[in-house]
């Protein structure tokens, strides 16, 4: 019942065309689709089969639940099996993740919702689970950041689990003959955003990943690799789901309120002082022994082990403790002085502490040199103790400074030709981050032209405006000449929208937008439902998530007949451009 073994290449791919196995797969899943129709009385040739795609916007939990609720519903009224491709953004990329697991999970919706809901009202992921994750990814790559960080100590803190499979892995369980949509996750180059140049839409499907307009694309189980003008050139392992979650879903709120969380979550995760010195006690000098072995680049590290004061693991513990504190409170423009003096004097009591005094005695940790003062104190621990955890620590610390999300390998490096833009060809390494920072939904993963998209239909589960993303599409599609049809919001529909509305243009994708809270399944009590389920807030309790699954199932069984309209409209116009 598995798919056939994909064709996997060790090159980059530059061409304006599907990936070959995704071709097959999208030619078996119409067969389905043409099956679903004729189930809901369409009448259509496999020609005339509409190129439907499903769209989950960020939002966070909202989005994982509401993406749920809504497939769900979908199933009941038979127009799941009409979806070609799933595609998200940041929280809806979760609620995929978790589908995926489960082999053809869509003949099987409700008892794999229900499933997923247990979880979700379940236990956290223990501490003893998570700092042996966060061990594996920092001697498991050659970069590690931010994301890391994050799937740890944020995405199990939400998803409840911490899944080791790999999305190759995950793809090879669905049937060959189509019964699930394509998946497509979404994320975008850090890089491109910031300079606003070259190709900033990234996507990820289970056979590619790559940048969605340009056309360049490597093999998905080599995202991450090292390449050297097209060719790989260092085999890194395949990501695997926990991290793809955090590397989509990081854009939960504004750089300072995640520092602030950031710094909390650290603070938290390394308040476990009683496992982390077990920890210490348990790890033996030949490393090498060890079943996770580092890459080259930090064996040097890890061999030079240096006799050390007894007493330094502690005091080292506890300058990070009440550095994590005083960025704490600089976030809150509160008096970090207290922190200052206990990280000095500590110091300061250390073997070689004159040394530290001196070089940090002219830095004062305000909001101008905080970042600089902390680099500075984790430098003067770096030789003081060996072991994994504070490393790793350090280097979280270092991360934030410099605000580095998603690093890998760039498999565009030295490239050449026209085809790529060239500051996509210029830097070793890229950063990647949550879409949503740029555009809360994936509407340019499905308007590649070889997509052939007939039908969009964006479940929208953003915060603020629920028409955000829809208008940022349009406008940025005319900036680009890519057809997408003109967005009219009638006045006063942003406050109190409705559940239903279709855009149409000549030659271009019909779009259907469907806010998550309506005047129709909200009544007038939309703000309380906004306010109950903010994006940056603590996981949901198990009625939480129950009552969201509900009232997001209804703007689908609400809308049936609507969408049997504009299906069969879709079948109509690809027939008589025929």
């Amino acid at each position: 019942m598995s798919a056939s073994k994909p064709q996997k290449s060790g090159k980059v791919r530059i061409e304006p065309s599907l990936n070959k196995n995704e071709a097959e797969f999208v030619a078996g899943r119409k067969k389905s689709v043409l099956e679903s129709l004729k189930k809901l009385q369409i009448q259509c040739s496999q020609n005339e089969v509409p190129n439907i795609a499903l769209l989950g916007s960020g939002g966070g939990q909202r989005a994982m639940v509401g993406l749920l609720g809504s497939l769900v519903q979908l199933q009941k009224i038979g127009l799941l099996d009409s979806i070609l491709y799933l595609s998200g953004v940041s929280g809806s990329t979760w609620c995929m993740a978790s589908l995926y697991q489960e082999p053809d999970w869509s003949t099987k919706l409700e008892t794999v919702k229900d499933k997923i809901i247990k979880r979700l009202s379940g236990p956290e992921v223990s501490w003893k689970e998570a700092f042996a994750k966060l061990k594996k990814y920092y001697y498991g790559k050659d970069f590690f950041s931010l994301t890391d960080v994050w799937a740890v100590m944020f995405i199990t803190s939400y998803v409840k689990e911490i899944d080791e499979h790999t999305l190759t892995e995950q793809w090879s369980q669905q049937s060959k003959d189509g019964k699930v949509p394509f998946p497509i996750y979404t994320v975008i180059d850090k890089n491109c955003k910031q300079l606003d140049n070259g190709d900033p839409w990234f996507e990820i499907t289970p056979h590619e990943a790559g940048y969605s307009l340009t056309g360049a694309f490597v093999d998905a189980s080599n995202f991450g690799s090292q390449f050297h003008q097209g060719s790989k050139k260092n085999q890194q392992y395949e990501f695997d789901m926990l991290y793809l979650q955090a590397l989509c879903g990081s854009a939960l709120a504004d750089e300072v309120e995640i520092k602030k969380l950031l710094w909390q979550k650290i603070k938290d995760f390394f308040q476990q002082k009683e496992t982390i010195f077990q920890e210490m006690r348990k790890e033996q000098p030949e490393r090498s022994k060890e079943a996770i072995k580092p890459p080259e680049a930090r064996l040097d590290r890890m061999s030079d082990r240096r006799q050390q004061d007894p007493k330094s693991p502690d005091e080292c513990y506890q300058v990070l403790m009440n550095l994590v504190d005083m960025n704490l409170s600089v976030l809150a423009g509160k008096d970090p002085s207290a922190f200052d003096e206990s990280i000095r004097t500590t110091l300061n009591d250390l073997p070689g502490g004159h040394e530290d005094r001196l070089r940090i005695a002219h830095k004062k940790p305000d909001k101008l040199n905080v970042k600089s003062y902390t680099t500075d104190v984790c430098n003067r621990l770096s030789d003081r103790i060996g072991f994994w955890l504070f490393d790793s620590w350090k280097s979280i610390i270092k991360c934030i400074n410099q605000w580095i999300w998603g690093r890998n390998y760039n498999f565009l490096h030295n490239m050449t030709g026209k085809a790529v833009p060239s500051t996509l060809l210029e830097t070793e390494t890229r950063d990647f981050e949550d879409a949503g920072l740029l555009l809360n939904s994936p509407y340019f993963s499905v308007l590649r032209k070889e997509r052939n998209i007939d039908l969009i239909i964006s479940l929208d589960f953003s915060e603020g405006d629920p028409f955000m993303t829809v208008k940022e599409a349009a406008k940025t599609c005319k900036k680009l000449n890519i057809p997408f049809p003109e967005v009219n919001i009638p006045s006063g529909h942003s406050e109190k929208p409705k559940d239903f509305y279709v855009f149409k243009g000549k030659n271009t994708p019909t779009v259907i937008h469907i806010p998550l809270f309506n005047m129709v399944n909200c009544g007038d009590k939309i703000e309380d439902w906004r306010k109950n389920y903010k994006t940056f807030q603590g996981p949901y309790s198990a009625k939480m998530i129950t009552d969201l699954v509900e009232v997001a199932g209804k703007n689908i069984t609400n809308n049936r007949g609507k969408l049997l309209e504009q299906i069969r409209a879709a079948v109509g116009q690809k027939g008589s451009r025929r």
